[in-house]
């Protein structure tokens, strides 16, 4: 997946988190829980276009980290939503898998990208001996 599919995918994940806590009740644990759920799954997308601003590969690793934080975050409200009963699994489990989706893909990329770092630097050092 390139970086523009990954955008919008990331973006298309943040407006169907919008939607899913619009869809919580108006308890106090839908409330809170929203709230959260609302922050970090919006956080995704947003923190995924930082990361392709990035002004260095380092930077780009570390906006990653926050992207992977935040989506494993994600899963686990949602996760905390479907278990206490606070919405039918139904209405959340195809958001949640879309959000492991998002996890998996971008730990692989941080990888990557740590692996061509150590490899970049490996190369550097030989060149100098």
């Amino acid at each position: 997946m390139n970086e523009h599919d990954m955008r919008l995918r990331t973006k298309q994940f943040a407006l169907r988190v919008v939607r899913l806590v619009n869809a919580m009740p108006a308890s106090v644990a839908g409330r809170q829980i929203g709230r959260q759920l609302f922050d970090c799954g919006t956080s995704v997308g947003a923190n995924y276009r930082a990361a392709c601003r990035a002004r260095s590969k380092a930077e780009f690793i570390a906006k990653l980290g926050i992207v992977e934080e935040e989506a494993d975050e994600s899963a686990y409200w949602m996760e905390v939503i479907v278990e206490g009963g606070i919405l039918k699994p139904s209405l959340v489990e195809p958001l949640r898998r879309e959000a492991n989706e998002l996890l998996a893909m971008v730990i692989a990329s941080r990888k990557t990208a740590m692996q061509n770092v150590k490899s970049a630097n490996a190369e550097r050092s030989k060149i100098k001996n």
